[in-house]
């Protein structure tokens, strides 16, 4: 079973680290606190990749976030790439590790995208089993984040925000809060993304994610959102922020810059907004 002690990242901003921004965060981190890298990048046995991890492991708390374990699969986990992320985890000692509700393996195929499940029974049931697979095998708590919807499963019996507190009730873990994708979500299904955070299981958020997102339209000409992290995150993006922190709290707030990465001036300015925010809910 899982030892749910665990270092926790501070309440302040974070960003996704990028190796073009190393010098900078060692030199000038302005308000970043915390990092988050990407699992995937970093399952080597070395290189600059592990070397430069290693020393701002050093100096700030890292969250690991995982974008290929494919929990809603209907298949098995991959135990390799378990056993390469027990690897790192017990490297670098994260303060926090984290996945997607979403698939994207299907028999022996990886697909390079994080895909909807509907939400019933027999899915809560295997995103439980996988869970806790995964819980027991790094010996510590996951965060599970909510997807980016760009359809709805007629199928589905429960709302997303009681799908995962079901999960959560079950199985311990804890829940990342991308709010990002809630607007992306609500955009695109014509739902309000305030009732989406107002119904939301906030007392087992321990880490809030933000981005940036594309504008398009569907073949109807109605809005569409796309989940690119490749921009400066949206204004109405923002607000939901000072929303979502008036329930919660302060928490642990993510930059996520992916694509088109920045200057690291521009990134950290970001961090300085979300900081405001934080600040602000605070006091």
């Amino acid at each position: 079973m899982f030892d749910a002690r665990h270092q926790s990242l501070p309440d302040r901003p974070g960003v996704g680290y990028k190796a073009q921004h190393f010098a900078d965060l060692r030199v000038d981190p302005g308000p970043v606190g915390w990092l988050e890298i990407h699992a995937e990048n970093y399952m080597g046995d070395g290189g600059r990749p592990l070397a430069q991890l290693d020393a701002l492991a050093d100096r700030f708390p890292i969250s690991v976030h995982g974008v290929g374990l494919s929990i809603g699969s209907e298949g098995p986990l991959d135990r390799s790439h378990l056993a390469l992320l027990r690897r790192l985890c017990d490297r670098i000692n994260p303060a926090s590790f984290s996945e997607h509700l979403a698939w994207s393996t299907h028999n022996l195929g990886f697909l390079n995208d994080l895909l909807p499940l509907p939400y019933t029974a027999a899915t809560i049931a295997r995103v439980c089993d996988h869970v806790n697979e995964v819980q027991d095998h790094l010996g510590r708590r996951m965060l599970l984040e909510n997807p980016s919807s760009y359809l709805a499963f007629t199928e589905s019996t429960h709302s997303e925000t009681d799908f995962l507190a079901d999960v959560v009730a079950r199985t311990g873990c804890g829940l990342l809060l991308d709010v990002n994708n809630v607007f992306i979500s609500a955009t695109n299904l014509a739902t309000r993304p305030q009732d989406y955070i107002a119904a939301f299981p906030v007392e087992h958020v321990a880490e809030i994610h933000l981005g940036g997102h594309d504008e398009d339209e569907d073949d109807h000409g109605a809005p569409l959102l796309i989940d690119s992290h490749g921009r400066a995150v949206a204004d109405p993006v923002w607000a939901l922020l000072d929303i979502t922190l008036a329930r919660t709290g302060p928490r642990p707030v993510l930059i996520e810059w992916d694509t088109d990465v920045p200057d690291w001036p521009v990134l950290r300015q970001e961090a300085a907004r979300a900081a405001r925010a934080l600040n602000a809910v605070t006091a």
